[in-house]
């Protein structure tokens, strides 16, 4: 069985993500979708909201499991017999850091690969940052979030009320 692992801190998770993992979840037998913490950022989604919010937008993908994960993505694929990590790159600037990332996992586990997957057109500008910037100033988020979710998306990060959506 080839399983990967589709890391992230999804705070909150967009249509970005979801088409990476589906992408991924069509591509290989089991895709770990792994809610890390990024102890660089305050988050505005507890890490239980994380996984809420992917369950819900991953669901009926019956390969696809949503984990909460600590410590290094590299012990983390070792423990869970992962082969691969995917990761999404919207644009140039992504792989400088994403490749940085790549070359550190495969000093610390040897086995583990990392797959690149290029953002859709659509997807190249997205990412949670935009979202909550959007969100804050209450702006439409409805063209950047799964459907299903995106009510509780918009009440965490404008309190609900929105002109600008209907």
């Amino acid at each position: 069985m080839r399983t990967v692992i589709c890391p992230g801190s999804f705070d909150p998770v967009t249509l970005g993500h979801v088409d990476i993992i589906k992408r991924a979840a069509n591509t290989f037998d089991k895709v770990i979708v792994a809610v890390f913490v990024n102890k660089a950022k305050t988050p505005c989604f507890t890490i239980e909201e994380r996984m809420h919010l992917l369950n819900k937008a991953l669901d009926g993908i019956e390969n696809v499991e949503v984990v909460a994960c600590e410590g290094l993505l590299a012990d983390y694929a070792r423990e869970r017999n992962a082969t691969a990590v995917v990761k999404g790159l919207r644009a140039v600037s992504d792989f400088e850091y994403e490749f940085q990332m790549a070359l550190t996992n495969k000093m610390l586990n040897p086995e583990l690969e990392t797959i690149f997957f290029t953002s859709r057109a659509e997807n190249m500008y997205l990412s949670s940052s935009i979202v909550k910037n959007v969100a804050s100033f209450g702006g439409n988020i409805r063209d950047f979030v799964p459907e299903c979710i995106h009510d509780e998306i918009r009440n965490r990060l404008c309190g609900g009320g929105n002109k600008n959506e209907s």
